[in-house]
């Protein structure tokens, strides 16, 4: 994908030759502009040349700042964008108002996005399709809750969120799209799924984008794991065949914490 810095091949590959790609969702952090400069200026002071590609997910009013402080070091994306050019949308912030900026990447989908901001699967798709126009690159976030997960529908779940969030997607297109699997009841709990549950349905998410496209497809798309991501966590996970990096929460505030995810073992 179009990333800023994804030349950057030396942390040893994930599978089948994808670059793995840690990233970070700070959503509604810090409190002010001078935090977000300190921030994100110690997080790039944690990447050097062994380190993988790394984005950063930031509040809007952040962007600017954050892409000073980072000097090039990174990727700073948006949290969210909405799929209209303009008009009467108090609130609305464009993808072509994010690409005048310099934004190259946006998430969609976040499960917060789905349950607070209540944004359907087509709004999401809508999102996607937007971004993926503007010649930016998309993360669409999928996941089940807890009750899904209690009940095996993960992989249900992560079926019809892929398929509808992805419809109209064309095969070239996927060039730019990652994927990042969030179970909801891992997401600031605390809770994480274990290193084999999280690979069963990275597993299964590359199945299902196989079907959907092919398997060179699928193989090359980065899918990413997120739910509270941890400097304990982060080996194992990205230990597993088809985690190709992790998209970070509450970590991503912490410049130590995820300096250490950055540069996993």
């Amino acid at each position: 994908p179009a990333f800023g810095v994804g030349s950057r091949t030396t942390k040893t590959e994930v599978g089948m030759g994808r670059s793995p790609l840690i990233s970070g969702n700070w959503k509604l952090n810090p409190q002010s502009k001078d935090e977000a400069i300190e921030l994100a200026s110690g997080i790039a002071n944690a990447i050097t040349d062994d380190s993988p590609d790394v984005a950063l997910f930031v509040p809007y009013v952040f962007i600017e700042p954050a892409m000073g402080a980072v000097d090039g070091k990174l990727t700073v994306g948006a949290e969210a964008l909405y799929p209209e050019d303009k008009g009467a949308f108090t609130g609305g912030v464009s993808a072509k108002m994010l690409k005048s900026v310099g934004v190259q990447w946006s998430l969609a989908g976040h499960s917060e996005r789905r349950v607070i901001f209540g944004e359907s699967d087509e709004d999401i798709n809508a999102q996607c399709l937007k971004c993926l126009d503007e010649g930016m690159s998309v993360m669409l976030c999928i996941g089940e809750s807890e009750a899904e997960y209690e009940q095996n529908l993960a992989g249900a779940v992560c079926t019809v969120q892929l398929k509808k969030g992805l419809a109209g997607v064309s095969k070239e297109a996927m060039a730019n799209v990652a994927i990042a699997y969030e179970p909801v009841w891992a997401i600031g709990t605390g809770k994480v799924a274990t290193p084999e549950t999280a690979q069963s349905v990275h597993a299964t998410c590359r199945a299902i984008l196989a079907d959907m496209y092919d398997q060179e497809t699928a193989d090359d798309t980065r899918i990413l794991y997120g739910g509270s991501v941890s400097p304990e966590s982060i080996d194992e996970l990205m230990a597993q065949p088809d985690i190709d990096g992790a998209l970070v929460g509450g970590a991503s505030l912490d410049s130590t914490k995820f300096g250490r995810i950055i540069n996993y073992q």
